[in-house]
């Protein structure tokens, strides 16, 4: 550890732990990801146990808890950094942790057997994912928090798969490898090592992918796959790594309570590294700093809806609109916000990303959060503004998503609509009036390159797409042109289908 960092010990308030994170982020040595995820782990679960959640007595005095509530006041900006961690971080402790960290990782790998030149090779990046992965607790701990740091993984044996993935980073630095970097998606970790940037599975996804660890990830499948986000995930280096170690950090005490010290060293840490420019490849970090400025807005800075636009942007310029979660952490924004246009817009937008895809177990997560969309999110704003009832626009973003999870079913090995999804569409399909749905005129563009997806884009008046769809508005579509809804065969219209523009 350097001597300027030892010099800031022990840390007992908040400004204390970003200005270690300061100095290692602006040295001229690149960060030290071990001692930097110990600091951050141990503030987090010191800060989060059970121990440091206090229940009130409960108090039948209305006017006590009026005066309470009317006297409360936000922290001043010169608070934030002087707020308190107790227990304070102490050095004695830090610099045990972090020699036990290298004893392990050292104690078990022989570079001797590993070394070729100056370059990490897959072998060793084996060997190091083997030595965590083997001393890691063998009970079942799946989908908890806080478990995501190198303090986790040395007082608990305990990480989860990102957790893994870092500390197998962490470790090949620790013998000197500065080579071996994080690749992220947006629920999952490998690492990219070597001159020519190899890639090598070292943490698990769902079940059973133990064994892939050592492995390249197969650019066939990543191609296709949500998990790999089209092989286009963030690519760190040791700033970005320190980003992706801030980011994963969590606040939750309980279902119901965030740890305040926990979520503002978060945030200010998280604006540290914005300043610094480590966040400008990074939509997942911009994300969850947007829901801390939403909860707790920082006089001086951008406001919310402004960092979730620049996760999109992001995610737009540089990773060719790939991923997906920019626009659900937008579209949840606008709900709360109850702009429920925009979040129906928003959710569209999302669904339009997940069709590049094919959907395969290994998108849990992510079809859960479609699932929630379809079946509680959206019938639920119909339900709470019934202005969107009679806006085209509405109509247009909710074919838009139902098209983008069509898409993604299609050519999938494993099916994702099942009668649990269908009956909300139907639902909501059926809320909007045929004169609002006759707004919209659907027609085949010319295909060009092969290219046949089904794509509803941003409306405008018109706007033409080759080998996608065209939407365009009418003032009006006369009901004789639309044969879904005539009372008899002699009312229909039989060269209807057979004249641009109509459906």
């Amino acid at each position: 550890m350097r001597e300027e960092d030892k010099r800031l010990f022990p840390l007992s308030t908040i400004g204390g732990v970003v200005q270690l994170f300061r100095q290692q982020l602006t040295g001229d040595l690149e960060p030290d990801l071990t001692l930097l995820s110990i600091v951050a782990g141990c503030v987090e679960n010191s800060m989060t146990s059970s121990r440091n959640i206090t229940v009130s007595p409960v108090s039948n005095d209305i006017s006590s808890v009026s005066e309470k509530i009317l006297d409360y006041e936000e922290p001043e900006v010169a608070d934030v950094e002087n707020l308190r961690l107790d227990p304070p971080v102490e050095l004695h402790i830090v610099e045990a942790l972090c020699a036990k960290f290298e004893s392990v990782i050292k104690g078990y790998c022989d570079l001797s057997l590993f070394k070729e030149g100056q370059f990490a090779t897959r072998t060793l990046v084996k060997r190091v994912s083997d030595i965590i992965w083997n001393t890691l607790s063998k009970t079942q701990y799946k989908d908890r928090a806080h478990l995501q740091s190198i303090y986790s993984y040395l007082t608990g044996s305990k990480l989860d798969c990102f957790g893994v993935a870092f500390a197998v980073v962490a470790g090949c630095q620790v013998l000197g490898f500065s080579d071996v970097h994080l690749a992220i998606s947006e629920d999952h970790a490998w690492v990219v090592f070597g001159e020519d940037s190899q890639t090598a599975e070292v943490t698990w996804h769902g079940k059973g992918h133990e064994d892939k660890r050592g492995q390249s990830v197969e650019a066939e499948k990543a191609k296709d796959s949500w998990l790999y986000v089209g092989g286009k995930p963030v690519l760190c280096n040791r700033h970005v790594e320190v980003a992706a170690l801030v980011s994963s950090m969590s606040p939750a005490m309980s279902p119901n309570m965030d740890s305040l010290e926990v979520g503002v060293l978060q945030q200010e840490l998280l604006w540290l590294l914005y300043d610094l420019g480590h966040l400008e490849k990074y939509p997942m970090a911009l994300g969850n700093l947007g829901d801390l400025e939403e909860v707790s807005a920082t006089p001086g800075r951008p406001p919310s809806r402004d960092i979730y636009d620049e996760a999109v942007a992001v995610n737009q310029k540089i990773y060719q609109d790939y991923h997906v979660y920019p626009y659900t952490y937008s579209a949840g924004f606008h709900y709360r916000q109850r702009d429920f246009k925009g979040a129906l817009k928003s959710w569209a937008e999302a669904a339009n990303v997940i069709k590049r895809y094919k959907y395969s177990k290994d998108d849990e997560e992510i079809y859960k959060e479609f699932m929630e969309i379809n079946n509680e999110l959206i019938p639920h704003i119909l339900k709470a503004d019934e202005n969107l009832l009679s806006d085209p626009e509405c109509f247009m973003s909710l074919l838009q998503f139902y098209d983008g999870l069509c898409s993604w079913e299609e050519d999938s090995s494993t099916p994702v609509l099942h009668i649990g999804w269908v009956k909300p569409i139907v639902k909501c399909f059926t809320s909007f009036d045929f004169n609002v749905r006759a707004k919209l005129d659907i027609s085949l563009a010319d295909k060009e390159e092969g290219n046949e997806i089904l794509s509803f884009s941003d409306w405008t008046f018109e706007k033409n797409f080759p080998g996608h769809f065209n939407i365009k508005f009418a003032n009006c579509v006369p009901e004789t042109l639309n044969n879904n809804y005539k009372k008899s065969l002699n009312d229909c219209d039989m060269n209807c289908d057979k004249r641009a523009g109509h459906y």
